[in-house]
């Protein structure tokens, strides 16, 4: 199982889907939920489900128990990165791999502490997908210790 934080329209967790049993998406912007669904729809794709609001207040335990651990989480938050009741959450949920992707390299290092209690890094990767700017995305990916 595949859980896709701050997913978007869906783009990564609907890539995986086919080699995942089940996708779960989670994103705070309505629209961009509904067109997740419909990307799903136009794919083929029927093992991905899609929850809008903020991913503080879905991913809890109760959530996590209701729809299953994930095996592989993947988390691509807003600048701010993530929030503490979030990265509890992935704590508990313990996921075999994370995939952390960041468009701030300072707030993803503050998570990527956080997590340190649990995971371990195997690899990092930026991209400069916005070149002759300062901005860089970062892909980290962390393994449970």
């Amino acid at each position: 199982m595949v859980y896709d934080l701050y997913s978007g329209i869906g783009t990564i967790g609907l890539f995986l889907a086919r080699q995942a049993g089940k996708v779960i998406g989670l994103e705070y912007i309505d629209e961009a939920i509904q067109d997740a669904r419909i990307n799903a729809e136009l794919n083929g794709i029927t093992n991905a489900c899609f929850y809008g609001g903020d991913i503080k207040d879905i991913l809890t335990q109760e959530f996590i128990k209701k729809e299953g651990k994930p095996d592989v989480l993947i988390t691509d938050p807003p600048r701010a990165g993530m929030h503490k009741d979030v990265v509890d959450a992935i704590l508990w949920s313990s996921p075999d791999r994370i995939i952390y992707i960041s468009c701030n390299p300072s707030t993803q290092a503050r998570d990527l502490h956080l997590l340190s209690e649990k995971y371990k890094v195997l690899e990092i990767q930026p991209v400069d997908m916005f070149p002759q700017t300062y901005h860089v995305e970062n892909i980290v990916l962390l393994e449970r210790s």
